[in-house]
């Protein structure tokens, strides 16, 4: 997992969408311990959903703790449900969800699903499946299709869209 930290990544900000949920197996959390660790190697601050409960929690403690930016962004109406204990970094409380992604976008410069398109345990593989199927049926191009990136680990999934982001 090593990697030179003079070899500065493509992207500045990640946001990482995940559950306030820990799911029912140890490998996604394992996989969001994984995930924050490339992104604080490779010098990447985190924008996530402002819990810190479940995946959203580790991972944002993770990238805290690592020394890395965190911004999380969650609609004010969560807020008593989804924060529990003490939030990491800066919080941006918005209006409703349709403004938390909004937000989101605005800074970041990529987004990773967790557990997947870190497909951890092969849990998108029917998603992946049914994206390829409307490729394969015409309702979305294949130039499309390439925008997703799905990847077993951290560090394969984080090396793919490295390379992605320098293609044009």
């Amino acid at each position: 997992m090593e990697m030179e930290m003079n070899n500065q990544s493509k992207f500045n900000r990640i946001c990482v969408f995940c559950g306030s949920s820990a799911g029912k197996k140890s490998t996604y959390k394992d996989a969001a311990i994984e995930l924050s660790k490339e992104l604080v190697a490779r010098n990447i601050d985190l924008v996530y959903g402002g819990g810190s409960v479940g995946l959203m929690g580790l991972i944002s403690q993770a990238v805290y703790d690592g020394g890395r930016h965190v911004i999380g962004v969650i609609p004010k109406t969560l807020m008593p449900r989804e924060i529990t204990g003490e939030t990491v970094g800066e919080v941006k409380p918005v209006a409703d969800m349709h403004q938390r992604k909004a937000e989101m976008a605005k800074h970041s410069d990529a987004f990773i699903a967790l557990p997947g398109l870190l497909n951890v345990d092969g849990y998108y593989n029917s998603l992946l499946t049914f994206i390829d199927k409307a490729v394969e049926e015409g309702f979305i191009s294949p130039n499309a299709r390439h925008i997703i990136v799905s990847a077993p680990n951290a560090k394969e999934l984080m090396n793919k869209m490295e390379v992605k982001s320098l293609l044009p």
